[in-house]
């Protein structure tokens, strides 16, 4: 018992809580589940884990970039705030929540692995519930599972005193949410990537869908009702100077120095010097240059970690999919699709969302409000970065710029309430991304005031959003995973479509 106690304790720790292990497992085993040799099991697995290495260096690499220019601006102008950030949310709950709750923080873990079950049994019985996707992002898992931890006892305090009723309720809370909010991401992800097989398991899923939507019906072709020529970013022909915005390397660069480059300089070189981002003896103005040109570096590496592991998993879930999970796809990080759709509209998105926040931000501190966010870079790019590029395909630049200026504004004003209204804002941080800035505040809301029938309420609205999905497609809804180009011919979509 105890060697299996350490097998288990092994894999929580160094796979199921790691996404490129996680992915590397994902990969192995749907290989071994296809029969294919010994070498090419290792090499697909070998790719997948390299790549998801690479992209989690790109991601690391834009997130270490932009967090000294946040403390900067935190420092610069007095401001003593919440930062919304996944990892500045999980250390509040680390921090608070024995203070607040008399709970430990290890619970949360538990929460994490019965919602992952939970998660399996819904995509296992697909047929039934018409969830199609297995959430495979682990540290994504760790940080919601801490959330919601939060979230659910401040909501349901009844529960404190019932460690199992707690995790049961949480659990399948938590799971549903992941198999369902990931599912919604299923055809906007096909059509994006012209069914590379993949959704997308994040922190915006429900975003994604609500972006796509409003992409097509307000900015769009109303799927198909309407002729309408769309613009999007990389198919505008720029006039002139302008034509350099074609290409993605240069678009970044340029938008980064641009923007980046002023909000440094306001900053100052002093602060900077004594961060140890640079040195005194350092030409200041060649220091901001260099930090807004590592931007366009890191999202390079991102995308290039996206190409190196994509296909692998995609090809090896295949196995997994005929065997244990029919009619499935796993659902992966938000930043796997950067490497389709137009790379500028993942630029555009951004700097859109980025407005959107410091507009809102600008409002909480003129309207007096006692929860200042300071905003934080995973979910102002990756949010936004996101949403834009489905936005982009859906409905154009209008969509790609009108769409994430919401959402940005949506994350501040959204994280404002929840994370000061729960307690999170006195230790520092909340997760803060669109759907914990949307959903998780609703259900926070119906469960703390209606309690039990709060919970059913929402793990019953959950569950019916696929099933109102597959209904409105009966014939689509499972082939958009099993055979995409069969989907494509049965819907009248060309390739250029």
């Amino acid at each position: 018992m105890n060697i299996l106690m350490s097998i288990w304790s092994f894999f929580a720790t160094y796979v199921l809580q790691k996404a490129p292990y996680m992915v590397g497992f994902l990969t192995l085993l749907g290989y071994c589940l296809m029969g294919k040799k010994w070498y090419d099991t290792l090499a697909g697995t070998l790719k997948a884990i390299i790549g998801m290495l690479i992209l989690n260096a790109g991601s690391g690499g834009l997130t270490g970039t932009f967090r000294p220019i946040l403390a900067g601006l935190k420092d610069r102008f007095n401001l003593t705030a919440c930062v919304i950030d996944p990892y500045y949310g999980q250390n509040a709950v680390t921090a608070g929540v024995e203070e607040v709750f008399g709970k430990g923080f290890s619970q949360a873990m538990t929460l994490l692995l019965i919602a992952f079950i939970v998660n399996i049994l819904l995509v296992r019985f697909n047929r039934i519930t018409k969830c199609r996707t297995l959430f495979t992002t682990g540290h994504v898992q760790v940080q919601q599972a801490a959330t919601a931890y939060w979230l659910i006892m401040f909501a349901l305090p009844q529960l404190l005193e019932n460690n199992v009723a707690l995790m049961v309720v949480m659990a399948v809370i938590l799971g549903a949410y992941w198999a369902v909010g990931s599912n919604l991401t299923v055809k906007p992800m096909q059509e994006l990537s012209d069914g590379a097989g993949f959704a997308i398991a994040h922190q915006q899923m429900f975003g994604i869908r609500l972006g796509y939507f409003l992409a097509d019906k307000i900015f769009g072709t109303n799927g198909g009702k309407r002729k309408k020529e769309i613009h999007k970013v990389g198919e505008m022909e720029m006039p002139g100077f302008f034509s350099i915005f074609n290409e993605n390397m240069v678009c970044t660069a340029i938008l980064m120095t641009a923007f980046f480059g002023v909000i440094m300089a306001i900053i100052g070189k002093p602060f900077f010097v004594e961060h140890g981002s640079t040195k005194d003896t350092e030409n200041f103005v060649f220091y901001c240059f260099n930090t807004s040109l590592n931007f366009a570096v890191y999202l390079a590496i991102l995308q290039l970690g996206v190409r190196t592991f994509v296909t692998e998993l995609t090809a090896s879930f295949q196995g997994i999919a005929d065997k244990l999970l029919p009619s499935s796809v796993p659902g992966v990080d938000c930043a796997v699709c950067f490497g389709f759709g137009d790379s500028n509209a993942v630029t555009f998105g951004f700097l859109a969302g980025l407005c959107g926040q410091l507009v809102a931000i600008i409002a909480l501190i003129v309207m007096g409000s006692p929860t200042i966010i300071i905003c934080g870079f995973v979910p102002v790019f990756f949010d936004n970065a996101t949403i834009g590029l489905v936005a982009n395909e859906k409905g154009g630049l209008p969509a790609c710029l009108v769409i994430p200026f919401i959402s940005g504004l949506i994350q501040v004003f959204g994280a404002a309430f929840i994370a000061g209204w729960v307690g999170m804002a006195n230790y520092g941080g909340y997760l803060g991304m669109f759907d914990w800035d949307t959903v998780w505040p609703a259900f926070t809301v119906v469960m703390r005031f209606l309690g039990y029938a709060g919970v059913a309420i929402v793990v019953v609205v959950l569950l019916a959003i696929p099933q109102i999905e597959y209904r409105m497609d009966p014939e689509g809804y499972f082939l958009i995973t099993e055979d995409y180009e069969a989907y494509k011919e049965k819907k009248g979509i060309t390739t250029e479509e």
